[in-house]
């Protein structure tokens, strides 16, 4: 054994038994999210763990991975606090903690530090700043897609009303490929207090609709901008698209509207620093 492997077995904690209470957070995940646990979360995978070691605003509190995917943690692995356990387990014990089997053998629980109220993230903004604005945006899947098309495009921020769903939801990080450990958000409070906030700091906002009355490639973005997006179906409220700008992606009439996600990536594509590239 080399001094690697040496301090590799030092540092874990080989877990045999499914039942041990020290692997209780990691237990039926699927049916029973962290999310609302005093800001705890599940990341999976590689990717994620590495979006999550490299942000300050999250912890690490411990870190479940099967045996044949050790070797290639070892770097993730130094960078855990030495407080933080490393547990070690086999595949088949990993499948029946965790309650399902897509989980790439590496699973850790994080916890947000300190998060912002939408104020105040929207205070510590820069003078030029592109915001991302979600109403009632309640899939998971949409929410990591948002969020990785805004890590896509750079957008300074995400903040998002009270009825949309929880970015820090197992799926919606794992859809999001980390970057819902990534672009800085806010959730909390109606659209109306969110909408009122951005108009107090400066941002021109533009609510995405499919009835907007200019196209989105028509819209010049502001040094602050802010772009709203509703849910699928019913979209934005009414009485905030009678008060907005309102944009719309051109696209065929003879077909639904596109999924929110796919919309956000497009309209970002437009507004963000790229589009003049």
């Amino acid at each position: 054994m080399n001094h690697s492997d040496s301090w590799l077995e030092q540092r874990i904690t080989r877990l045999g038994d499914p039942q041990d209470e020290r692997l209780s957070p990691y237990r039926n995940v699927k049916e029973r999210d962290l999310v609302g646990r005093e800001g705890r979360f599940i990341a999976e995978g590689k990717v994620v763990l590495n979006v999550l070691l490299a942000n300050s605003a999250f912890a690490i509190e411990s870190l479940l991975v099967i045996e044949n995917r050790l070797a290639g943690l070892e770097g993730q692995i130094r960078l855990c606090p030495d407080h933080v356990p490393i547990y070690c387990v086999t595949r088949a014990t990993m499948d029946e903690i965790a309650g399902f089997p897509m989980h790439r053998g590496i699973l850790g629980i994080g916890r947000r530090e300190n998060p912002l109220s939408v104020k105040a993230l929207i205070s510590s903004l820069p003078a030029t700043a592109l915001v991302i604005v979600l109403c009632s945006i309640s899939n998971h899947d949409n929410m990591g897609s948002i969020f990785r098309n805004s890590a896509a495009f750079e957008a300074d921020c995400i903040v998002m009303d009270e009825t949309s769903c929880d970015p820090l939801y197992r799926k919606a990080i794992r859809v999001s490929v980390g970057a819902a450990l990534k672009v800085p958000f806010a959730r909390e409070g109606s659209i109306d207090t969110i909408v009122e906030t951005l108009q107090e700091a400066g941002f021109t906002l533009f609510a995405l609709s499919p009835s907007g009355s200019i196209s989105i490639n028509s819209v010049q973005a502001a040094p602050r901008t802010a772009l709203l997006l509703g849910t699928e179906g019913e979209g934005l409220p009414l009485p905030l698209l009678q008060q907005l700008q309102t944009a719309r992606i051109p696209m065929s009439a003879s077909f639904d509207s596109l999924n929110v996600a796919t919309a956000s990536g497009i309209a970002l594509s437009r507004l963000s620093r790229f589009s003049s590239l």
